[in-house]
């Protein structure tokens, strides 16, 4: 188990990017913007969590 993180940590695949893929693609249905924003990773992801109806900001 831990090979396998040390692998996909080596590959710089970050669960924040991961999130971030799996969010852009629900919204946009677009590989450019997906690996934009899984460039951004977790700031993405909070910023999507903030600015959606229903989201961190109620």
């Amino acid at each position: 188990m831990s090979v396998v993180r040390t692998d996909a940590a080596r590959a710089g695949i970050g669960l924040g990017s991961a999130i971030a893929v799996a969010i852009s693609w629900s919204v946009h249905k677009s590989i450019v913007w997906a690996a934009i924003q899984g460039f951004f990773g977790w700031f993405y992801v909070i910023y999507y969590a903030f600015t959606r109806p229903g989201g961190l900001s109620g």
